[in-house]
């Protein structure tokens, strides 16, 4: 049922930004990400397993509203059934642009699917998501520095099932307060010669009940990441963005060790 509103909210959203845009075209990504581990807001989801992301992100034709499709899938044996795709609508927007309080803003609905598991049945593990981001770009004296924050609201997609009424040790309800920080450092690389820019990234999490597997988490700060990234241009609409990333573990019911792993990712975009 609720997987049914979902997909009717989309085919309405989508509707929408076409009859609002005579002129706009429809613009997006398409992205391929290799990860040395999943780390998802603190959980190690493969346990140390490599992964994938295929994404596909759409622009709707410059109305605000995106759509997106991702999935994760191990790449080794042993996780078939926790390969997940993510079913993304969210609305892009800005206030008192230009000013020190400028705000850039995103809302989204995030529907977690796992093919391989019916969301009918009580052995689903479905979830879905509410969530909100803020950023202040010009609130900061340093310029590139910017803070973020980000609720999220997790619900189990249907009642009584493992993540759900009939986990036995706590339901996937929850919230989560991520706190974060972002410089863009410019830098000249001393091989090519070429200006490009470090993004360097950090959040710290608040687990406020959130435990996608269904069990009790502690209410308490449970993790910092910190990360840097650069993209290379490599013409023909392709990029190239590897990223390193570490993992400060600060609550056993989250993850009871330090994560370290790398990405690459490789991105068209139209």
């Amino acid at each position: 049922m609720k997987k049914g509103i979902f997909l009717g909210a989309v085919v309405l959203l989508m509707a929408v930004g076409m009859a609002q845009s005579q002129e706009g075209a429809l613009h997006g990504k398409i992205d391929l990400t290799w990860t040395s581990k999943y780390i998802w807001r603190g959980f190690d989801v493969y346990g140390d397993k490599a992964a994938i992301h295929p994404t596909i992100d759409l622009d709707l034709f410059g109305t605000g509203l995106h759509f997106s499709t991702e999935a994760h899938r191990a790449n080794s044996s042993g996780h078939e059934l926790t390969e997940r795709w993510d079913y993304t609508i969210y609305y892009l927007g800005q206030i008192l642009e230009g000013e020190l309080y400028q705000t850039n803003y995103r809302v989204g609905y995030v529907y977690y699917n796992y093919p391989d598991m019916s969301s009918h049945t009580t052995g689903s593990i479905d979830l879905q998501e509410l969530h909100a981001i803020f950023s202040w770009p010009n609130i900061l004296p340093v310029e590139g520095l910017m803070p973020s924050y980000c609720l999220v609201r997790l619900m189990p997609a249907n009642s009584g099932t493992l993540v759900g009424g009939g986990a036995p040790d706590g339901t996937a309800s929850g919230f989560a307060h991520i706190f974060m920080l972002d410089y863009g450092l410019p830098m000249t690389c001393p091989f090519t010669g070429d200006t490009r820019t470090l993004n360097l990234h950090s959040e710290f999490i608040y687990n406020d009940g959130v435990s996608p597997r269904g069990g009790n988490v502690d209410h308490d700060w449970s993790n910092a990441v910190f990360g840097v990234t650069t993209t290379f241009d490599l013409g023909n609409s392709l990029y190239l963005t590897p990223g390193v990333y570490y993992q400060s573990s600060w609550d056993d019911s989250v993850n009871n060790e330090d994560e370290c792993w790398v990405s690459l990712g490789m991105a068209y975009k139209f």
